[in-house]
């Protein structure tokens, strides 16, 4: 059916608003279902009223709207949703040549208790803040109702991350990373019994599958514009970004060491694009790569810290196509991601400094 969307245009901004056709059914008052994810407003009400789901994005509805542009708004949500997590896993599905799990993505949750405007990526186990229903076992992307307007915009739009074409492909890059290199090990525990924490090779992979979908490095310009481009918050994929700025262990930061990981992917890729090579390859050799990491058995405890090293995903990277390999082993260099040393010795190393071989 026809579906008013938001199409990246890699500006600053939600994108274009266009018309798609997608291929989905309506399951419910509030509710979509395609073969790949079901799309669920968990704050009720009959929201999908129409023949089709060309709803007006009604600046994002929220608090100051009325009933109506409300309405609007939250059932746009669900299509502008659904059209962006069917793409990533489709994108995703197509490099791996294999389906990943049926993904279920909750809108509106957490409303009840207050106004949230993010995301956030939940297995089954105990999760800050407790979730309110049973988590499917394959995992759950969980969109706030949104919590303020974006800044800087002119004319107020109230940000509803069901709106945000960014934060959807974040939170399904971590889907897929969930199903490929499991950096938590998840798959060697129990079933209802996941760890539900990110490392800084799961966000920044999630946040560099987001900027190839956007066709940007500026991934969080539009909600995050008035944060200076240099400052770590923007998660803008800079060559900047190097080892040299990773912050280990307690005093560590999981998205703003990701941004380590996402800028040297970004760097590497562009290398690939420099030298005649192919990015859709590139791109397939980061999926077969994901997909070796998670691939070994052993104790949860040591295979989740060598999934969390730095040196660990690139060698499996350099491993996925020996003739891209030395391109991309120079670009990582640039950004002091080597395939020998622990993360804290990657920096050191960067900083000019030394430490002793610890394990990070």
């Amino acid at each position: 059916m026809r579906a008013a969307v938001y199409l990246p245009d890699g500006g600053i901004g939600p994108g274009r608003l266009a018309e798609v056709e997608l291929a989905a059914e309506v399951a419910g008052p509030a509710e979509l279902a395609l073969p790949e994810v079901t799309v669920r407003d968990e704050r009720g009400g009959e929201l999908l009223h129409r023949p089709d789901l060309v709803y007006e994005p009604a600046a994002g509805g929220g608090p100051l709207a009325g009933v109506e542009a409300e309405r609007q708004a939250r059932a746009f949500g669900l299509a502008n949703v659904a059209y962006h997590a069917r793409r990533a896993l489709r994108f995703a599905a197509d490099l791996l040549g294999a389906p990943l799990p049926h993904l279920v993505v909750r809108v509106g949750a957490h409303s009840s208790a207050s106004r949230w405007g993010g995301g956030h990526y939940r297995l089954p186990g105990d999760t800050d803040p407790p979730e309110p229903y049973p988590v499917a076992e394959t995992g759950e992307v969980h969109l706030g109702g949104g919590r303020a307007f974006v800044p800087g915009t002119g004319t107020p739009y109230f940000h509803a991350p069901a709106h945000n074409a960014a934060i959807v492909y974040h939170e399904v890059g971590h889907h897929i990373c969930r199903h490929t290199a499991d950096f938590r090990a998840n798959r060697l525990r129990p079933p209802d019994d996941q760890h539900s924490g990110k490392v800084a090779l799961d966000e920044g992979t999630a946040d560099f599958l987001t900027a190839l979908l956007l066709g940007t490095p500026d991934i969080y310009g539009w909600h995050r514009r008035h944060i200076p481009q240099w400052d770590p918050r923007r998660r803008q994929l800079d060559a900047r970004w190097t080892m040299a700025y990773l912050r280990p262990k307690s005093g560590g930061h999981a998205h703003a060491n990701g941004t380590i990981w996402a800028s040297a992917l970004w760097t590497a890729r562009g290398r690939v694009l420099a030298h005649g090579g192919d990015g859709e390859r590139f791109d397939r050799m980061l999926m077969r790569a994901l997909s070796g990491l998670g691939s070994c058995d052993g104790p949860v405890e040591r295979e989740q810290d060598r999934r969390n090293r730095f040196g660990e995903l690139l060698g499996e990277l350099l491993a996925a196509d020996a003739e891209l390999a030395p391109v991309v082993r120079a670009a990582m260099a640039d950004h002091g991601i080597h395939t020998e040393g622990s993360n804290a010795q990657l920096r050191a190393r960067m900083r000019g400094t030394s430490t002793p071989a610890v394990t990070t």
